[in-house]
């Protein structure tokens, strides 16, 4: 069973220069694969079939492995049989139709609104852009914008007296998400010091339109000086937009508006709400709209 073994081990180091350290994790893991088949009374690589990796893959689950670690096995695995199979040391690759393990995605952290709110109080007003930043961060949670989306904003996408924002999303696709009463008054306060004269809706200290880069150093920036040790950026208030917006309103389809995505799964199609219908559930459920007694 170990026949050719040495010579895959020449190939990964040669010819795809591996360091020792991966080479040495190649090694174990086949080693211990090619121990598991031969137990099962395989004595041929090409007597090995899709039914003995299925097998051991399950034998690794079963052992409590970590999908990440198993897909890194099958990785190996794989990677091997392709060797052999290239090299007409086998007839047939048994991993040819097989798919590797998914891991699970590791859930973002979501802000709470407490740490959201510290993030915007702490923008002194004698700061020379606090008005901005605070428009910034509010609207950035409030309207569940995507950073792309915000700078992207011009003044007259602003309708304060409406209380909506007009937002170019993915693909050049506009929608109408709320001002929360938050966000309308730190808008507002914001549209007084820029005047009437630009077109961005947000500048720099050039007086140019303010770039994402600036936005994402600002956002964390200010999470640093409020004590939030984890790397804060501008997608974590929209995804915490979101969440929040969902616990309260438990309406998966007004959330799906409110963020501007197609479809709440690839294989699902979207379908449209009334935006006097988002803008209802919106005035009741998020957290920065305007409360009523």
């Amino acid at each position: 069973m170990d026949t050719h073994f040495q010579d895959y081990l020449t190939m990964l180091r040669v010819e795809r220069n591996l360091s020792p350290r991966t080479l040495e994790a190649y090694q174990r893991d086949l080693k211990h694969y090619l121990s598991f088949i031969v137990d099962k009374g395989v004595i041929s690589l090409s007597n090995i079939s899709q039914m003995h990796i299925r097998e051991y893959i399950r034998s690794l689950n079963e052992k409590g492995l970590a999908a990440s670690s198993i897909a890194r096995i099958f990785s190996s695995i794989r990677s091997y049989h392709k060797f052999l199979s290239a090299e007409n040391y086998v007839n047939e690759n048994p991993t040819l139709i097989l798919t590797s393990p998914k891991a699970p995605k590791k859930l973002p952290h979501v802000l709470m609104e407490e740490e959201i709110s510290a993030i915007i109080n702490v923008v002194v007003e004698t700061f020379q852009y606090a008005k901005r930043d605070k428009a910034i961060i509010e609207m950035l949670y409030s309207c569940g914008l995507r950073v792309s989306e915000l700078v992207g904003l011009n003044v007259n996408d602003v309708d304060s007296e409406q209380g909506f924002l007009s937002v170019m999303g993915k693909g050049g696709k506009m929608r109408h998400t709320p001002l929360g009463e938050s966000a309308q008054k730190a808008i507002n306060h914001y549209l007084q010091k820029l005047g009437n004269s630009q077109k961005a809706l947000f500048l720099n200290n050039r007086q140019l339109r303010i770039s994402v880069r600036a936005v994402q150093e600002m956002v964390k920036k200010r999470a640093l000086e409020v004590g939030i040790k984890i790397n804060v950026h501008p997608h974590m208030l929209r995804h915490a937009a979101a969440t929040h917006f969902l616990q309260s309103s438990h309406d998966l389809r007004s959330v799906q508006e409110f963020l501007g995505h197609e479809s709440i799964k690839s294989t699902q199609v979207y379908t449209h709400l009334d935006f006097l219908e988002l803008s209802k559930v919106y005035d009741q459920c998020h957290p920065r709209a305007k409360k009523t007694s």
